[in-house]
């Protein structure tokens, strides 16, 4: 799909405003990160990053063991 805009002001910076066609496919809302890519021939690419998903992705390599007499005790573990 080929959108063509405008990249208004703010500021000092340039905006980039998304079509509603655009937002829609990507379920794209309000706070949303995305990430802007250089593509072929002058053009950009828009994907939306997920720091969630990449945070839970990240940490299932992290399996540590428990040490062998480690016990859990909630109410000393919630004890002030």
């Amino acid at each position: 799909m080929a959108i063509t805009c405008r990249f208004p002001n703010w500021g000092n910076s340039l905006a980039v405003r998304l079509p509603k066609k655009l937002v829609e496919e990507m379920d794209l809302s309000a706070g949303d990160e995305v990430e802007l890519i250089p593509a072929d021939g002058g053009r950009l690419a828009v994907c939306k990053v997920d720091r969630c998903a990449e945070f839970l992705d990240r940490i299932q390599g992290f399996n540590w063991p428990s040490p062998p007499d480690y016990r859990f005790d909630r109410d000393e573990a919630n004890a002030r």
